[in-house]
Formats: structure tokens, sequence, C-alpha cells
């Protein structure tokens, strides 16, 4: 059935109608970086720390927690394996990870939204995970598979965000055990940009790969990737049964993970930078390391998910320099390794979309893209420390990912870029608003919010004197009401929507 849904998804004439009725709107390709990265190490200072990464796995090693078949791997390998503990000697595990791939594709079931991950590309996925959502109407609540729909209904349609992203809230009215099954068909149906797969269980990574199947066809599935999944480290040094379980069924479907260690500095790693990184990349050296022995070849990226916390408080901060120094350093050792880099995000601290947001966002989304983030997590939409989804801050993040966009293409320095004919036109003491050069450039010539108020203060205040939160709120149920479905094979949507009820009906529900 999975092949016969593949290879009837792009025919029919309900699906050519579907399409012609469509409503139409631009989507901005994934970004191809023309400026230079940041890099806060010299030669030596990597050299320091990749030696220590080698010392904290040969010495100090890392824990496979009720993972048996994982020990078996590495001693397989010729790693030391004591009890839980495997200690990795020197170079094995940079050796392991010579099998991954730089750069990788992750396909869309709408062909023109796939992405390219690693080199010099860039893209964008949306929050993922928390358990709460916020907006001006109905304040802070629990969120519901309702939320979850509305938030991929703005991620398709937002012009600067490539990916639809996996749990980009926590739908708690579904019950735990099959939550997964509803989401990724949410992803498969009112989007077609790419998507992400459960990773909170073996089974239910074993769920998302059956079900892309459907959606793409079982051989298309087996010989190219479909799904970037999240599969964070338990820091410090721990990798525990259920991540590394679905990390294995994804390596050998040849699907991609993001192996990331999870790290608040000074709680889950050391208060300093340079150890921050040792552990970091000890971390994701074992991690890749450990996908390459399931699968050689199996795609995956490295990454990091650092901040620094409050010493007062305990509460986690975002947008620190530390943070910002800790990425840019990150970036370094994975193109030193070869990896796609993962990163970053609108990360923030703040209760509210409002000038703490806007500062400590603007911070690391800056911070990502000159740190060399090749896929971007949590690009819109963060708010509190990551435990809200927020409507409003993740259609004002959408927008300013288009000014990564403009400052990735760097500077124009083509005949029409150059501007020579403008110059010789006005000569001095014009201006150059009625220049042929302006006419022809003026509506790409600058990037525009789509969101922001620019008006004269006596127009903005005969519209109510809305803040940005306001305008917002005011996007988002603009977005919304516009939204249509991209069209889909109805066969294939009937083929998803079977297997997730025949799935359901095996299990009870869980809400623990």
């Amino acid at each position: 059935m999975a092949e016969t849904a593949r290879t009837r998804r792009s025919g029919g004439g309900s699906a050519r109608r579907a399409e012609r009725t469509a409503v139409r709107f631009e989507t901005a390709r994934f970004i191809e970086r023309r400026i230079g990265t940041l890099d806060i190490l010299d030669e030596e200072g990597l050299a320091i720390i990749e030696a220590n990464a080698e010392t904290v796995l040969e010495e100090i090693g890392v824990r496979f927690a009720d993972n048996p078949p994982a020990l078996a791997l590495w001693r397989e390998a010729g790693a030391d394996v004591r009890g839980d503990m495997v200690h990795i000697p020197r170079g094995l595990a940079r050796k392991l990870c010579a099998t991954a791939p730089a750069r990788f594709t992750q396909h869309a079931r709408n062909p023109e939204r796939s992405v390219e991950i690693g080199g010099n590309s860039l893209v964008f996925a949306p929050v993922y995970g928390p358990p709460f959502v916020r907006d001006l109407d109905g304040g802070r609540r629990y969120a519901t598979m309702e939320d979850f729909r509305n938030f991929v209904r703005l991620g398709y349609m937002s012009k600067w965000l490539h990916h639809s992203g996996g749990t980009v809230c926590e739908p708690t009215d579904i019950p735990v055990n099959k939550r997964h099954l509803d989401m990724l068909e949410v992803h498969m149906t009112l989007s077609d940009k790419p998507f992400m797969g459960s990773v909170t269980d073996p089974a239910r990574a074993t769920d998302s790969v059956r079900m892309c199947e459907i959606l793409f066809g079982e051989r298309f599935v087996a010989d190219n990737t479909v799904m970037t999944s999240l599969v964070n480290i338990n820091s410090p040094l721990t990798f525990d049964s259920v991540m590394m379980g679905a990390l294995e069924v994804y390596a050998r479907a040849n699907q991609a993970c993001i192996v990331s260690p999870f790290i608040v500095g000074g709680a889950m790693a050391p208060v300093s930078v340079a150890g921050t990184l040792t552990q970091v990349l000890a971390e994701v050296l074992a991690g890749v390391a450990y996908a390459q022995l399931v699968r050689a070849g199996a795609p995956v990226i490295f990454g990091t998910f650092v901040t620094s916390i409050d010493m007062n408080s305990g509460a986690p901060t975002f947008g620190t320099p530390e943070a910002s120094k800790i990425l840019y350093g990150a970036g370094q050792l994975a193109r030193r390794l070869g990896l796609p880099f993962r990163s970053g995000g609108a990360l923030c601290g703040a209760k509210l979309p409002d000038a703490q947001a806007g500062y400590e966002s603007a911070n690391t989304l800056n911070a990502a893209l000159l740190g060399g983030v090749n896929f971007m997590l949590h690009a819109c939409g963060w708010l509190e420390g990551g435990l809200v989804a927020s409507f409003e801050k993740f259609v004002l993040d959408a927008d300013q990912l288009g000014t990564l966009h403009s400052l990735a293409s760097g500077v124009d320095l083509s005949e029409n870029g150059q501007g020579m004919d403008a110059l010789r036109e006005v000569g001095p003491g014009g201006h150059f608003l009625g220049c042929a050069h302006t006419q022809a450039n003026y509506r790409e010539a600058f990037w525009r919010s789509e969101v922001l108020d620019y008006k004269p203060f006596e127009t903005w205040a005969e519209e109510g004197g809305r803040d940005s939160a306001a305008l917002a709120r005011a996007r988002v149920s603009r977005m919304l009401e516009s939204y249509q479905r991209p069209p889909i094979d109805p066969a294939t949507e009937e083929a998803i929507a079977a297997f997730v009820a025949a799935r359901k009906a095996e299990e009870p529900d869980a809400f623990a």
C-alpha cells in the first residue's frame, strides 16, 4: 500500500484541482551563506579542547545505561567496557565519525520545500517541546492539539521558515503514548515542508518511520532522508536507552538525528567556556560514533544546546555572551569534524514577547548566523526558557528570520549591485528616489518587515497605538484565516489516517 500511495500522491484529478485552487504565498529557499563565520578559537585553542575531549572519553568514559546491545557494539569496536561505562580509546570515536556525511538532503513531500543540511546551508525550524502556550487572548495555558495544528499552519505559511519542526508544542489533551501519531499526521497533512519524528520511545520512532513509508513510499524512505529528529544526551556524559533506542531506529532507517548535549552551564557542565566545549565535544563524538556503529553513513548533526545559569535563582539564562562563545567554538569543532551543526534559535527567558525577549532572541539569532549553524531549532516561538510556545512571538520571530536571510546573502557586487549607473545619473546634489536604478530595484532592495510598524506617529495613534505584541496578534489572526491546506493525494491521506487509527486501537490511553 505504501508504494501505491507514493505513486498516486502527485497525481489524480482531485489533487490537481486542489493545487489549482490553493492559496499562493511565497516561501523562501533555505539559506546558502555568502558570508564568513566568527571563529573565536585559534588553532592552539581548538587543539587543547580536542585533546581534552579525547581524555574525557578515554579516562572518564561515557555511560550507556540499560542498553546491553550498545555495550556489545562498543566492545566489538574496540572500546573498554566496564559495566555500563564505555571508555573510548583516543582517536576511535573520531575515526568512526568520519563515515557520517558532511551534508545531506532532507526531502519534503513537496520537492520544492526540500532542504540541504550541512556545508554553507542554514535551515530554520520552529520552537520544539513546550508544554504551555501563550497568546494575548488566552494567556498562558497547557497546549492542546488545536494549538499544535495552528502552529503548524503558521509555520507552513511563514515565508522565512524552511521546516515544519517536530513537537512545536506538547498537546496535553492527547494521551502521551498516542500524541506522536497525531502530531506526525498534522505535519504530513497540514504542511508540505520537512518535519521531525518522535524520539520519546523507540516504538514511536518506528511509528514515525512507518508513517513516512506511507507518505513517501517504502523504497523512497529506504534510499533517502525524510526526517531529522532530536536526540538529546543526558548530560553529563550519559546516553539513556530511550533516546539511544530512537537513534538506533533512525540510524538503521537512514534517517537523520541531531546528537545534542543538553547543557545548563554550571549545573550540567563546568562554568567555564573551555570546560563546557570539552564536554560538548566528548558527548557529540560518542553519540555520532555510536550512530555510525549502528549504520555507517547514517546522517547525523553535531548538536549544541547550551545556556548559562543565574547563580542567584538557579534559573537558566539566554542571550548571554558565554552562550554565544560556546556556540561559536562548537561551530568550529563541528566544521573540523566535517559534520553539519545545530544550535541557536530565538532563545530567551522572558515571560512575554517584550523587550527582554527581543534583546535575548536577537543575540542568539545573530550568534547562530555568525557561528555557522546549519540547522536552527527553536528559530521562532520560544518563550520562558522553552516552557512556552507563544503565538505572537512565533510570528515576530519568523518575520525577523528574514533579516538573517539578507545578512547571509552578503554584498551584491554585480554590475547592478555596484550602482554606478545611479551615481552617474544623479551626480552631485541630487537625490536617488526617482532615478532609473532605484525604480528598477526598490521592490527588492531592502528587507521589509511584515509585522513591525513604520507608520508616522499620527497614523499609528489613529490605529490604536498598537505595540509589537498587538501587531503580532493581528497577523496571527490574518494568517490563520487565510490558511488553506497544501494539496495531498486523498489515498495517501486516508492511508495515514488508517495507520494512526489502527495504532491507537492497539493499546489503552496513557497520560503519564
